[in-house]
């Protein structure tokens, strides 16, 4: 019996001794504003009174808001539980799935409504762009989009304002379906238009693979075949002085610009505003959420490395925020107290990723870091 217990002892390992290994260094500090322990959050913006404003798209969580405002740090419906009850993907009177809310320039709250829900294909009338007065609640503008601007196979991402251009202002929106496209809007007369449709610049990039949280990430349906990501055009952010407006799909790490002049521009053909376009680069990491500030700084969410970048305006880019409880930052938004706010919402543990396992954790969170710049205000 002694031989054996010997043996044993022999093989065995010494005890690790305690010791703290050298780990990943984070960089910046979030700011815990909110966390969400119903559906997940895509959007989020904040006013200049400091009221901020979040969405929750239809994607199958069933949320029973789609736009809400944060109150006492929970999320109530905006601006009532009357606006959110939709009758059908062609409702025109009521928010069905808002994939993006925005404050713009003139403090009104505007909701982009896919008018899809769980992607499933819209139907005339859901589709549109709805502005609300932020004190009264009421809708002040709407713009619902024709069927040759809004595809049957369009998902309306982001859009970004710019009331300095024509009579009213111009509003520019990323189409993220795979064929990808940018949407103008002249908000005087609601007409609208398609831009860079099924181009290279907005369609995803060939081959790409992206890894998050060190695991290549693709579609992976419950019985079927797992396939690449195949989002478009999806963030997008206008430069200070509303010339620029960046893009990059979220199947891409590539940056690209075209200056906005070219797309208001109707008289210009759809190719020459493709040549307009600039190609920045591979960044090296893709990216959802993008942003810009009055100071010439763009800001891009990177959802491969749980991290937040600064592209300075000499080109530099900068990590700003790198936390590993940074899951799949989305949305970013400069507010006018000089901080950053962005949501995580683990998108990418979604069930679709996973072969039908939903394996996101709750709380979903929106956090907050100081930039010391304001937001971009073209009024």
């Amino acid at each position: 019996m002694l031989v054996p217990l010997l043996l044993a002892a022999l093989a065995a390992p010494p005890a690790a001794a305690s010791v703290e290994l050298p780990s990943e260094r984070p960089v910046g500090q979030p700011e815990l504003v909110a966390t969400f322990d119903g559906p997940m959050p895509t959007g989020v913006s904040v006013h200049p009174s400091g009221r901020i404003f979040v969405n929750f798209p239809r994607w199958g969580d069933d949320p029973p808001a789609t736009l809400a405002e944060l109150k006492d740090g929970k999320a109530v419906a905006y601006p009532s539980a009357a606006m959110q009850r939709y009758e059908g993907r062609g409702d025109s009177e009521h928010l069905i799935s808002v994939q993006s809310v925005v404050v713009g320039p003139a403090g009104r709250v505007w909701a982009l409504d896919t008018g899809r829900v769980q992607f499933a294909p819209a139907e005339p009338g859901g589709p549109k762009l709805v502005a609300f007065d932020p004190d009264s609640g009421e809708v002040v503008q709407k713009i619902v989009f024709p069927a040759d601007v809004a595809l049957p196979t369009t998902y309306l991402n982001d859009v970004r304002f710019d009331l300095t251009r024509g009579e009213r202002g111009r509003a520019y929106i990323t189409d993220s379906a795979s064929h990808g496209g940018i949407i103008v809007v002249d908000l005087a007369s609601g007409d609208s238009w398609r831009r860079l449709h099924d181009t290279a610049p907005v369609r995803p990039e060939p081959d790409f693979l992206p890894f998050v949280e060190g695991r290549p990430l693709l579609q992976r349906p419950e019985g079927g075949e797992a396939k690449p990501l195949d989002t478009g055009s999806d963030g997008i952010a206008l430069s200070e002085d509303g010339s620029t407006l960046y893009f990059r799909v979220l199947a891409g790490r590539r940056l690209f610009s075209v200056p906005t002049d070219a797309l208001g521009n109707r008289e210009q053909s759809d190719e020459e505003v493709l040549k307009s376009v600039t190609d920045h680069g591979d960044l090296g990491f893709a990216s959802d959420g993008l942003e810009h500030d009055a100071a010439g700084t763009l800001y891009l969410t990177n959802y491969e490395d749980n991290a937040l970048v600064a592209r300075r305006a000499d080109g530099t880019l900068e990590t700003i925020l790198h936390d590993p409880r940074l899951l799949w930052p989305d949305t970013l938004s400069v507010g006018a107290d000089g901080f950053l706010y962005v949501t995580a919402n683990q998108l990418h543990r979604q069930a679709k990723f996973h072969r039908g396992e939903d394996l996101r954790e709750k709380p979903y969170v929106l956090v907050r870091i100081p930039i010391e710049a304001g937001p971009v205000t073209l009024k």
